[in-house]
């Protein structure tokens, strides 16, 4: 096998079907419900709809702010690019290294799962075998892993077969829900009120959850580069999955809280949606949603390493972390280092989560970790948009709304959320959430020290062109020096 340091990534490997199928795996609908809905009914109890309908809302300001910053720069790192070049280059390398921090440790939260939903589908009793649900979870990883060193084109094909199996499991169970007549409870309209939350602090614990259900559309920011027209597809991408994955999870919690008791729903875990199966379908129904739980933790798995390697492989074409991380495969296009390192990081920490306990304790705390970090940076990044677009807020009453009002409003209720969660989550949590962070502040000074070009950007404005030269054929270190973002009629 031969490499290169020279070469970027494949451009035009995706087109728009690509990018949504991603978003759409990329917040993983049925690996959301089932990983996430026994934590949202712990913390709100009954109101699990209404707090995902009310962090859908500001959520699709950042979906926004994402679209509007990916037109004026078609950069692998985005929020990383984005919001260095707008707000400051330090905020910019903790935005990216807050994705890269919860997306670790998402490979332990999600290849869990991975595993104790394959050993279910053989013998429900080895899915609470920690040590064993590792192991299969390891070897799940490892095989998306190579999907994705092997280039855009395969993850995509990858994608299409898995999300594309998940989606239509969720449909027809969404379906037969529908029809249900033995229910525990009838469905209250009061579910989808903020009548249920238990005050303010309640409703942020409710949604820092939500958050990490939502958390994953934007992968499609991440593969801006490798995009055909990614300055119009990665955004209206991101926004559909969005909107998709959003109708999902609705129909589903509503469904839990119709169908299910609460004692069920606590006690089943990471286990609800083959609980719900089960009571829809007997039979067949457990074990049709256990497979789409698989399906979907595997394919969101893909995304995220998606995610972090891209964000790395920027970082280290930027200087702001090791330059190795910047070498691109000769024949794939893929960042092969960025790939490497994330799977050693990724293999240790699967043995270290032996010793935290049960796959349901390492969910609830690494759900709420990772929630504390996806706020940090998708708040930073609605900020950014409304910075980039400034001069251009007053044009039209839809770019007041649009540009300025809706992202603005999203980042302050991630802000808001993140400070209001602090007092209410576990110490565990806590300390993984602000310590992942905390610890981005060496290698940020480290590289800023040595006069990372990073940290003399050129700034983002949207009132103006942003001239640059061609990508692919540069080298490293040019392309740390000149890379602003593609020409954009912007």
């Amino acid at each position: 096998m031969s490499y290169s340091s020279g070469r970027g990534l494949r451009a035009d490997a995706l087109g728009t079907s690509d990018t949504v199928v991603m978003a759409v795996a990329g917040s993983a609908p049925a690996y959301s419900i089932a990983a996430g809905t026994a934590v949202l009914a712990g913390a709100v109890g009954l109101a699990s709809p209404a707090a995902l309908l009310y962090c859908a809302i500001p959520m699709a300001g950042i979906a926004l702010a994402f679209s509007r910053l990916g037109r004026i720069d078609v950069n692998a790192g985005a929020s990383y690019s984005w919001v260095g070049r707008t707000l400051h280059p330090f905020l910019g390398f903790l935005s990216g290294w807050a994705l890269v921090v919860s997306a670790t440790i998402f490979m332990v939260a999600g290849s869990l799962p991975a595993g104790s939903m394959t050993l279910a589908l053989f013998d429900a009793d080895l899915a609470d075998d920690t040590a064993l649900s590792t192991v299969v979870g390891a070897a799940w990883f490892l095989v998306m892993l190579g999907v994705v060193l092997g280039g855009a084109r395969l993850t995509v094909r990858a994608q299409l077969l898995m999300t594309g199996v998940e989606s239509a499991i969720l449909v027809l169970f969404a379906l037969l829900a529908f029809l249900h007549q033995d229910t525990a409870r009838s469905f209250d309209p009061s579910w989808l009120g903020p009548g249920h939350f238990d005050g303010v602090s309640g409703f942020a614990s409710g949604a820092l959850v939500a958050a990490f259900f939502y958390w994953g559309w934007d992968v499609t920011g991440n593969l801006s580069e490798e995009t055909r027209d990614s300055r119009r597809t990665c955004g209206l991408a991101g926004l559909i999955g969005l909107g998709a994955v959003f109708v999902l999870f609705e129909v589903f919690t509503v469904a839990a809280n119709v169908i299910l008791t609460s004692d069920q729903v606590q006690h089943s875990g990471a286990g609800v949606l083959a609980v719900l199966g089960e009571e829809i379908w007997p039979g067949w129904g457990g074990r049709l949603l256990t497979v789409a739980v698989m399906l979907s933790t595997i394919a969101t798995l893909e995304t995220t390493l998606v995610q972090v390697t891209r964000s790395l492989f920027a970082m280290g074409r930027d200087r702001t972390m090791p330059a190795a991380l910047g070498r691109v495969h000769a024949r794939w296009n893929t960042p092969w280092v960025a790939c490497a390192v994330v799977g050693t990081v990724a293999l240790a920490l699967f043995v270290a989560s032996n010793a935290l306990g049960t796959v349901g304790d390492i969910l609830g705390d690494a759900i709420s970790a990772m929630g504390l970090q996806i706020a940090v940076y998708y708040g930073l990044a609605g900020l950014a948009a409304v910075v980039a677009y400034r001069r251009t807020l007053l044009s039209s009453p839809a770019a007041f709304l649009l540009g300025g009002v809706w992202p603005l409003s999203g980042s302050l209720f991630m802000f808001w959320v993140f400070a209001e969660s602090l007092g209410e989550l576990s110490p565990s949590a806590v300390a993984i959430g602000l310590g992942g962070l905390a610890a981005g502040v060496v290698p940020m000074l480290w590289f800023w020290r040595r006069g990372s070009e990073y940290y003399r950007p050129a700034r983002l404005d949207a009132s103006r062109t942003v001239e640059a030269r061609s990508v692919p054929g540069l080298s490293p270190a040019a392309r740390s020096a000149s890379y602003e973002g593609l020409p954009t009629d912007f």
